[in-house]
């Protein structure tokens, strides 16, 4: 339920008018400054050398606020993709890099502290001498257990082990908020699995693209199964299993458009109900081995998928397709920290084919988000004691509390809401839980065992314990202290079924925020992002929910019809772009982000005309104050982008292109014509401008 929303969000103008540059300098950017320019990095706001002072604001805003950066920062080759959110996680990796490499203190005690465990686990991942000389053997018991697989009936316990340490098998089971019933209370929870390609549409499209890719896939698997053991002729049957076992899982799978309406995913059953509707597969046994609380009821997120695994499960033979695809999941999950062979083997299709990475990152990269993903929280604590000021929580904990009283406004001045829907708007407004930074109480993981010298070991154990905490959740009264991404991470969000926003420490940065920094410009970065983590209460699928998390219509139906009306025209807007060339956005998937990045922006230059734009009237740079709000939301998003990576991003991300994040919303907005002088038939201006908030 938790929406991870800001890292990849856009709206735009049609693809012909956003690359409808004209050539000259535009007068906001040649008038008399009343300030010293600033660079990139200073303090002032506004970054002039990432400005392309050759395009037209009102033809391509992007390229207008943006060009500079991206013409001096081409895509690194191990980068499919490259932008400010990459900049600051950069910086944020580099923190963290020494972090690790230098853990304080020096006492028997320091040495069994969170800290020192995350720097062990950094360095068995670094310890590429070791994984060379172990080979497979960290992975030979998964795979002999699953050799020696016979009977049906005892797959829910190899199942139960095989999810314990991460590989992603048939079915997701864990923990969520009863939104249905009760938002206070968690319940079990089973869900469809991640399949090895991006999305069930590589599985299912006919056309010559997904079919090679299909091709190479398979001949990936047989290149990896090989590696790790098989004679050459049983992989390649293997190989051809795994992608037929897939292909009858993604058929059966609602898609991710189905799966932005949160009743598609809610279906409460008993355990009877579901064991008869899936008899071929002992869920008791499974749950049993998991070694999950006792319960009688859980959410079934996917019955149909469900039916689907019990039918597999049901032909599966002693030597049958079922294992082959357990067996691809084992190695392909730990292909990372196993010898170079399979690494290369997983890069080269997984990164290279199909997002156009030309080479791996460098590997102490590659083990500091290692380290960040599995034991987060103990690398986060000694993270904000380095990296997070007093005045960053402060300044944000301002803009939040101007935000929302901009959405108040916004909400009142509604014309389209009746009072009855706007009286309900402000209560969930209101009830709204702002978190900024870090949680207040740390993850203990004093019970983790973490070796220098066992990357695999290390990480299968230390996703049994996130596991293991997340079972404990089933039956138990929602944590609401607790946080789905690391406060290194560069990104925020918002979550529906507890009605908070989540900003991370990693995201309070430059270009997003700077303390001292031209407020209007810290408005258009982080208060922007604040504004679009708001508007996702309220977007097609935060709507639903009330204040307190809960799945309930508090809409008139005259306001919900009005709602759908306008959230239409942005769903349109959207499916009108192109990116790579030769695919178009999926302006439903993408409609909820669209929607938050549009009343994000407008919100934040509400709260700072309110604000501190009531009194600074001055230009800086040339630029005005609304000129320079606009600007610190285009400056966000600027990126590089391979166009395999972009096609990627089109089919599974609800994201849109970061072109298309700035244009959008600003196509939209007669306040942006305004601020930039800009005539009624710029490409910049939508005719048919939409507005939800």
């Amino acid at each position: 339920m938790r929406r991870h929303i800001f890292a990849l969000t856009c709206i735009s103008i049609p693809l012909a008018a956003a690359l409808a540059v004209a050539h000259g300098t535009p007068a906001a950017a040649s008038a008399q400054t009343t300030a010293a320019p600033s660079r990139t990095g200073d303090v002032r706001g506004v970054e002039l050398d990432a400005l392309d002072r050759k395009a037209d604001p009102c033809a391509d805003f992007y390229q207008f606020a943006c060009g500079g950066w991206i013409a001096r920062n081409p895509l690194p080759p191990d980068r499919s993709t490259y932008g400010r959110f990459a900049e600051v996680q950069d910086r944020n990796f580099t923190i963290l890099r020494r972090i690790l490499e230098t853990p304080a203190g020096t006492s028997a005690a320091d040495a069994k502290d969170d800290r020192h465990r995350a720097a062990d686990y950094y360095a068995a991942c670094m310890d590429e001498s070791k994984i060379e000389a172990s080979g497979v053997l960290p992975i030979a018991s998964d795979l002999l257990t699953i050799d020696e697989l016979v009977n049906p009936d005892d797959l829910p316990v190899l199942l139960a082990r095989l999810h314990a340490i991460g590989v992603p098998a048939l079915f997701r089971f864990g923990a969520r908020t009863d939104v249905l019933g009760d938002s206070t209370q968690q319940i079990a929870d089973v869900d469809q699995a991640d399949l090895s390609l991006p999305d069930r549409d590589y599985y299912l499209k006919s056309d010559a693209r997904s079919v090679d890719l299909r091709d190479k896939f398979v001949a990936t698997v047989e290149q990896m199964l090989t590696l790790s053991g098989a004679r050459p002729e049983q992989a390649a049957a293997d190989a051809k299993a795994v992608l037929s076992v897939e292909t009858a899982l993604a058929s059966a799978m609602l898609d991710r458009v189905q799966r932005r309406d949160p009743r598609s995913r809610l279906h409460t059953l008993s355990m009877n109900e579901l064991q008869a509707m899936t008899p071929n597969f002992s869920w008791r046994k499974y749950a049993t081995a998991a070694e999950a609380p006792r319960f009688q009821v859980l959410n079934v997120a996917a019955p149909d998928y469900l039916k689907a695994v019990d039918r597999l499960v049901g032909a599966m033979s002693a030597g049958g397709d079922l294992k082959a695809y357990l067996r691809w999941h084992v190695v392909h999950q730990s292909a990372d920290l196993l010898p170079k062979p399979f690494a290369d083997a997983d890069f080269d299709f997984f990164r290279r084919t199909l997002n156009g990475q030309q080479q791996p990152q460098p590997r102490w990269r590659r083990c500091v988000t290692e380290t960040d993903q599995r034991m987060g929280e103990a690398l986060g604590k000694a993270f904000v004691e380095e990296a997070f000021g007093p005045q960053a929580k402060a300044d944000m904990l301002k803009m939040v509390q101007d935000i929302k009283g901009a959405m108040q406004q916004d909400i009142d001045a509604a014309p389209w809401m009746s009072g009855e829907t706007k009286k309900a708007a402000m209560l969930k407004l209101n009830a709204v839980v702002d978190r900024i930074g870090y949680p207040d109480a740390w993850r203990d993981y004093s019970s983790l065992t973490v070796s220098r010298d066992e990357a695999i070991g290390n990480r299968e154990r230390a996703l049994a314990f996130d596991r293991a905490r997340t079972l404990a959740k089933i039956g138990q009264p929602v944590d609401r202290g607790d946080w789905s991404m690391t406060p290194p991470t560069v990104n925020a969000y918002y979550s529906p079924d507890r009605n908070n926003i989540n900003f991370p420490v990693g995201i309070l940065q430059p270009p997003f925020y700077r303390a001292g920094r031209d407020p209007a410009v810290n408005y258009g970065g982080a208060g922007a992002v604040i504004g679009h983590e708001l508007t996702h209460g309220f977007d097609d699928q935060g709507r639903k929910f009330d204040g307190q998390g809960n799945l309930k219509d508090w809409w008139t139906p005259g306001d919900a019809k009005a709602y759908e009306d306008r959230v239409a025209c942005v769903a349109d807007q959207y499916s009108g772009y192109t990116v790579a060339g030769d695919t178009t956005i999926n302006g439903r998937l993408t409609l909820g982000e669209n929607t938050a990045d549009n009343g994000g922006i407008r919100l934040a230059l509400m709260a700072y005309l309110a604000g501190p734009g009531a009194k600074m009237k001055d230009k800086i740079d040339g630029f005005t104050p609304d000129q320079r709000v606009f600007l610190g939301w285009a400056q966000v998003w600027c990126e590089n982008a391979r166009p395999e990576a972009e096609r990627v991003k089109a089919a599974t991300n609800p994201h849109s292109s970061n072109r298309y994040r700035v244009n959008g919303p600003l196509s939209n907005m007669p306040e942006f014509a305004k601020a930039f002088s800009c005539k009624a038939n710029a490409p910049m201006m939508r005719q048919n401008a939409c507005r939800v908030w």
